[in-house]
């Protein structure tokens, strides 16, 4: 049953709401096992939409002026495969990918599946120091990476790292900072010493190594490694979260089924492809139901992201909030007929209740729904359903997927009844391998039981649907009194002038901690700090009024649209003077 579901573009709803309650009073839900998990691997699938939808669309990259039919893409993927085997690249080696959103990103993908190799994501804003880190962490024996992105000159930076590559042999580099890297590939067909170009390597192979790539499949098994990405290390060094094709092909096909996406559908990407969004929601997505895959751009532009919805006719989107508001206020949006646009996922942070109206109707994605999860999840573990009420869309992040149990827990591990805050911890198919070559810091993330920690907080209801209410390192205790930033952001957001805030703790001598709010105000508007903290007063508890509000015209994001409160804290920190009461 499983290999059939696979890639038919079914528009069957994934779960039967009443199987996800919470039972016994408790916070414990337990997704629908109804349908079973596919047992495939990626380049399995893959082979089979690609025989199913063949001559039809599979890809299009619009700033590279790029179309793949599914046919076109699968043989550019097997030149590939086959030039990695001719690299002397074997099953469970390490590749490195450091690039924004091209079509060689996505060929790379599913030419590392095709024989096996675990394809290692590296964030397009990372630098040296971090690059250095990954690709000695795990291993790289090859780099496939852009020559530069925006203000980075990745070219530049490897040479930093690996001067040797200027006497280097293309494929036999011995870099002593980089001790197991030797292949350096570098996109398009230009050429640099010691390195090859992708060009080079889709030619690279013969007929040996072609005609392995289907006996090099054939060995794979679903609950082998075959990703590896790295999350944010705001509280440390970066961690491997070590991710099977049964993660994130099962999480991709569960995904897709919620939103309905259906084969005759075509699903814009603006988000990076180096996050779980864009390549496990987003192209594996799209290759569990042969849907067609548009990319905009290398990033995400307001106009560029328009202009591919209206001119490819797209039906579904991903993005974040943010980028769902700059769109809406872009001054090329009511030129754009956006009438071909249905469904879609918003994720990565607390969307507006006017905002999701407007997407709604303005944007005409009726079924567009709400996701939460954690790379290490693979990545999602709530979504809402396209019926859901829009209330429900913004004020939660739906109920649990398919073959997911969580549970919400208090400091001793106790699971809390319905309704009360605590650690929210999930198991299943979706949860990872472990931090790649970190046994302790597995251990602590993922218990004997199989509970990964997810450290969120988070609240479920009678009805099951979940609300992250904020981090528990984020958790802010003033005075004694346990503040939570998210119910205060989620506050402020009503404020007729407020488009972002962010809402963190500050060390305080007398108090341990206070509030502290950065807002970014609709264009053309003006407020004072008073105007907010007056706005706040009688509506919420004393203590949750913050203290210190700053205005800022951008807030400091990841690449994948996820607030950075540690540099906002930093700063306000140094503004402040308060580094005595930090280290106090």
């Amino acid at each position: 049953m499983a290999s059939s579901l696979l890639g038919t573009g079914t528009s069957r709803q994934p779960t039967d709401p009443a199987s996800r309650k919470p039972h016994g009073g408790f916070s414990h839900v337990v997704g629908d096992r109804s349908t079973p998990l596919v047992t495939k691997t990626i380049p399995q699938a893959f082979a089979e939409t690609v025989a199913r939808r063949g001559p039809h669309v599979a890809a299009i990259f619009r700033e590279a002026g790029r179309r793949f039919s599914w046919h076109e893409l699968a043989r550019e993927v097997d030149d590939v495969a086959a030039g990695l085997l001719a690299l002397g690249l074997r099953k469970g080696d390490r590749v490195g990918i450091w690039s924004p959103n091209r079509p060689e990103w996505l060929i790379t993908q599913f030419a590392t599946a095709r024989i096996g190799v675990v394809l290692v994501t590296i964030n397009p804003a990372y630098r040296t120091t971090e690059l250095e880190y990954v690709l000695n962490k795990v291993g790289c024996k090859a780099l496939i990476t852009a020559a530069r992105f925006k203000s980075s000159d990745y070219l530049e930076m490897i040479r930093a790292l690996a001067p040797e590559l200027a006497a280097a042999e293309p494929g036999r580099l011995a870099a002593a900072r980089l001790p197991a890297l030797r292949t350096i590939v570098r996109m398009g067909q230009e050429r640099s010493p010691g390195m090859l170009s992708f060009d080079d390597l889709a030619r690279l192979a013969g007929p040996a190594q072609r005609n392995r790539l289907d006996l090099v499949t054939s060995t794979l098994d679903a609950d082998d490694p075959i990703n590896l990405q790295f999350t944010s290390g705001t509280t440390g060094a970066p961690k491997g979260a070590t991710l099977t094709h049964a993660n994130i092909l099962n999480n991709a096909d569960i995904v897709t089924r919620t939103i309905r996406l259906m084969e005759t559908d075509r699903l814009c990407i603006p988000v990076p492809l180096y996050h779980c969004f864009g390549m496990v929601m987003g192209t594996l997505g799209c290759v569990t139901k042969g849907a067609a895959m548009v990319f905009p751009g290398e990033g995400f532009e307001p106009a560029s992201a328009l202009e591919a919805i209206a001119s490819e006719r797209c039906t579904g989107f991903y993005g974040v909030p943010t980028m769902f508001v700059a769109m809406i206020d872009s001054p090329d949006f009511k030129r754009h007929d956006l009438t071909s646009l249905r469904t879609g996922i918003m994720a990565g942070a607390p969307c507006p209740i006017e905002v999701m109206k407007r997407v709604v109707t303005d944007l005409h994605m009726p079924e567009v729904t709400i996701a939460y999860g954690m790379t290490e999840t693979s990545p999602v573990s709530f979504q809402s359903d396209v019926d859901d009420p829009i209330g429900k869309r913004v004020a939660t992040v739906g109920r649990i997927g398919p073959h997911v149990e969580v549970k919400i827990v208090d400091e001793r591990g106790q699971t809390v009844p319905v309704g009360q805050s605590g650690e929210l911890c999930t198991r299943g198919y979706s949860v990872m391998k472990g931090y790649w070559d970190e046994a302790e810091k597995t251990a602590e993330a993922i218990d004997a039981d199989g509970w990964m920690h997810t450290g969120d907080l988070a609240t479920i209801d009678r009805d099951g649907y979940c609300n992250i209410v904020g981090r528990v390192k984020d958790m802010v205790i003033r005075g004694g009194e346990n503040v939570y930033p998210r119910e205060i952001e989620e506050f402020l957001y009503r404020h007729p002038k407020v488009s972002e805030v962010q809402v963190f703790g500050v060390p305080d001598a007398r108090y341990g901690e206070e509030l502290c709010a950065w807002i970014v105000l609709h264009a053309g508007e003006t407020a004072t700090e008073e105007e907010i903290r007056a706005f706040c007063r009688g509506q919420i508890a004393h203590y949750k009024v913050p203290r210190y509000v700053r205005f800022r015209d951008t807030l400091p994001m990841t690449v994948t649209g996820k607030p950075q409160k540690f540099v906002m804290r930093d700063a306000m920190i140094a503004e402040l003077g308060l580094k005595a009461a930090a280290t106090a």
